[in-house]
C-alpha cells in the first residue's frame, strides 16, 4: 500500500467514524475487497453496520443520488438491505450476518435458482418502487465514454482502443432493439450475500435501466457458467427455449459485458486509490472477453 492510498484510507475511516446518524463513538473496522469504494462495519448501540465512503466517480459514471435511490428501491423490493443513514459521500445500511458468493458458488445450480430468482425481482419489481430520478446503463456508451478516458489519461493500452471501439460497434449491431428492465449492472459473486435464508443484493454503484441481456450476459461472464446453464438461465428467464435471434443478441452483451470490465479496470489503473493489483485484473478479463469475442464471431 503507498502513502497515497494509506492517506485516502485513513480519511475514509475518519469519516466513517464521525457520521452523524452514531449515539456513541465507534471504530469502524475496514472490509476488504472491495474494489470501488471503502467499507467499513461499525458497532454502535448493540447493532452493526454496513458503511460504504466514497464520493461520485464521474470516470466510470458513479453517481451517489443513483446508488442511493436504488439502494432504497431494491430494499422496498426485498433484495437488499435497508438504508439507515446516507449523506453526500456516505451510505450506511443494515448489516447482513451472512457469507459472499463465490464464482465457484455461483456455479452450483440449486444457487443459480436462487440468483435468477432474485434478478428478476430487481429487473420487475424494483421500478415500482424507485423515488426520484434513475440513470440509464447503455454498455456501449459506457465503452465509448472508457475510450475517451483512457485516451486523455494516456493509459498504457491507448493502441487497442480504436480495436475496441470498433468491435464495440458491432456487438452493439448485433444487440438490437431492446426491452427495458432495472439493471443491477455489476453481477459479480461477491455482490451477493447469502444469510442461509435469504439471498442479498448489495452494491447498487451502477443501477440502472437497462436490457436484461446485459445483466444475463454479465452473471455469465463473470462467474463463467457453462453453456447448459446459460441455455437454463435463458429459458427460465423468458419462460420459452431460447431461438438463434436470442442467443446471438445474448451473446453480444456477453461479449460487451466482458469489454466493459476490462476497460473498467483500465480506467482503475488510472484513477483508482484502492489498494488492488488492477493491471492483473485487466489482464484476467481481457483473456475472457477475447475467448468470448472469439466464439462470437465464430457462430454468429
Amino acid at each position: 500500500m503507498n502513502e497515497g492510498e494509506t492517506v485516502a484510507n485513513s480519511t475514509a475511516e475518519a469519516r466513517a467514524a464521525a457520521l452523524r446518524c452514531w449515539r456513541g463513538p465507534v471504530t469502524p473496522e475496514p472490509i476488504s475487497g472491495g474494489i470501488t469504494n471503502a467499507n467499513f462495519v461499525v458497532r454502535d448501540a448493540g447493532q452493526k453496520y454496513f458503511v460504504r465512503i466514497g464520493e461520485d466517480i464521474p470516470e466510470h459514471g458513479v453517481m451517489r443520488f443513483n446508488e442511493l435511490t436504488a439502494s432504497r428501491a431494491a430494499h422496498a423490493a426485498g433484495v437488499s438491505p435497508a438504508v439507515v443513514h446516507a449523506e453526500p459521500g456516505a451510505l450506511v445500511l443494515s448489516y447482513i450476518e451472512g457469507h459472499t458468493l463465490t464464482p465457484e458458488a455461483v456455479r452450483e445450480d440449486a444457487m443459480l435458482e436462487r440468483i435468477l430468482y432474485v434478478v428478476q425481482v430487481c429487473h420487475r419489481t424494483i421500478p415500482q418502487h424507485l423515488g426520484g430520478a434513475a440513470l440509464v446503463f447503455w454498455v456501449f456508451q459506457v465503452v465509448r465514454n472508457y475510450a475517451n478516458t483512457l485516451a486523455q489519461g494516456n493509459s498504457r493500452m491507448v493502441a487497442e482502443l480504436p480495436r475496441y471501439l470498433d468491435i464495440a460497434v458491432q456487438l452493439e449491431q448485433a444487440v438490437g432493439d431492446i426491452s427495458l428492465v432495472f439493471g443491477h449492472n455489476d453481477l459479480l459473486a461477491a455482490n451477493f450475500i447469502d444469510d442461509d435464508e435469504r439471498l442479498w443484493l448489495v452494491d447498487w454503484d451502477y443501477a440502472g435501466f437497462n436490457s436484461p441481456l446485459f445483466d444475463l450476459g454479465g452473471l455469465a461472464a463473470n462467474n463463467e457458467l457453462s453453456e447448459q446453464q446459460q441455455h437454463w438461465m435463458l429459458e427460465t428467464y423468458y419462460s420459452a427455449p431460447p431461438d438463434g435471434d436470442l442467443q446471438r443478441r445474448y451473446s453480444s452483451m456477453k461479449c460487451a459485458s466482458l469489454l466493459r470490465e476490462s476497460m473498467w479496470s483500465m480506467v482503475s489503473e488510472l484513477y483508482s486509490t484502492i489498494d488492488f493489483d488492477f493491471v492483473a485484473y485487466t489482464t484476467e478479463n481481457l483473456e475472457r472477453f477475447e475467448v468470448a469475442w472469439r466464439q462470437f464471431r465464430s457462430e454468429w
